[in-house]
């Protein structure tokens, strides 16, 4: 699940099932079925993320008390795909 918010798309990412049925709830669309693949974090930001050809972020848990979003910026994205880091020549 991705989509844009703040000029930057963003991967909607969830910590369990039950994460992710409080999402579906919020944009009232729980009665349909949601696909989705099991990744570690640390992998989401350190190789997805940099694979994408524009900037992107991670949202994780945004329907739930806990959310938490993590923006592409130097620190929590490789340098190559924060939006704050260096521009290749």
């Amino acid at each position: 699940m991705d989509g844009p918010a703040g000029g930057l798309d963003w991967i909607c990412a969830f910590s369990d099932e039950e994460a992710l049925a409080r999402f579906a709830q919020a944009r009232g669309e729980a009665g349909r079925a949601w696909e989705f693949r099991r990744v570690r974090g640390a992998r989401l930001l350190d190789e997805v993320v940099p694979a994408l050809d524009f900037p992107c972020g991670v949202a994780l848990d945004a329907a739930g008390p806990d959310g938490a979003v993590f923006p592409p910026v130097r620190g929590i994205v490789p340098d190559s795909a924060a939006v704050d880091g260096e521009v290749a020549a």
